[in-house]
């Protein structure tokens, strides 16, 4: 989690505490307050977005978070404010992203039938499969398949309409790596789930992953390390990093599919 910079006196109990009538000026010195914050999340969304997408556009909506999140917040919970705002705002800009549908349908239809292509052949060969052998299956030369897995790079963000669950203070506690396996504001079969669980079953998932691609996913998600930094620890290319990191969200995206559609049924 990110340093907590210096701010100003203002907190959320004195918001909370305070008469009506001077709620609207307390919760705009909030917002002001946690401005880094809100911007931070929208800089570290907007690194895997196409380059239309604005930053500003992301800030802006990223304060909607922070408004719902300083009304929403209960202190009697165990979680720091800090943690459950960061969760509302990434959420709030995950939600408007979807809204805007910015990735055509044809590349969305191509990205669900890899990841359906992962999903199967990991059934069958009770490992994961490689790259010669998704690019096979989908009758694909091994350019247009790492031609398609880039095409990932965002998508993966901001498509998981079927991976929905109702945000929480127990899911905010988690980190981020978990907002590629959530909708907020969605219900379905992953409220049959606890955080325990899929948290055990994405651990699970991330054990049986190639080598390259779990030491990326460790080193992006819990080493907090930029693509740039992996792939001079690894000694390959920014974009390389990159794929990788699509194909292991797909991966564990499709085991965790798996997992839930046999709870449902």
């Amino acid at each position: 989690m990110m340093q907590e910079a210096q701010l100003p006196q203002v907190t959320l109990e004195s918001w909370q505490d305070c008469p009506p009538e001077q709620r609207d000026h307390l919760r705009a010195e909030l917002i002001k307050k946690y401005t880094p914050l809100i911007k931070l999340v929208a800089m570290r969304i907007i690194r895997k977005l196409p380059p239309q997408i604005e930053l500003d556009d992301l800030i802006n909506t990223g304060v909607l978070g922070m408004m719902d999140a300083i009304e929403k917040y209960d202190p009697n919970r165990d979680i720091k404010f800090e943690t459950y705002a960061e969760f509302r705002i990434r959420g709030a800009i995950l939600d408007e992203l979807r809204s805007l549908d910015w990735v055509p349908r044809s590349i969305r239809s191509r990205l669900n039938e890899l990841e359906r292509t992962y999903q199967e052949l990991e059934a069958k060969l009770g490992r994961p499969a490689t790259d010669d052998e998704v690019a096979h299956a989908m009758n694909l030369s091994q350019d247009e398949y790492f031609e398609l897995v880039n095409k990932a790079n965002g998508v993966t963000l901001v498509s998981l309409d079927d991976l929905g669950n109702k945000s929480g203070n127990n899911a905010a506690q988690k980190r981020n790596f978990l907002e590629y396996f959530r909708t907020p504001n969605q219900e379905s079969v992953v409220s049959l789930m606890n955080m325990k669980e899929i948290k055990s079953i994405l651990a699970e998932a991330i054990e049986d992953l190639p080598k390259n691609e779990r030491f990326v996913v460790s080193m992006y998600y819990f080493d907090e390390l930029t693509m740039k930094e992996i792939g001079l620890i690894l000694g390959i290319t920014e974009s390389r990093v990159s794929q990788i990191h699509n194909k292991c969200i797909m991966r564990l995206r499709g085991k965790l599919k798996r997992r839930m559609s046999d709870i449902a049924s």
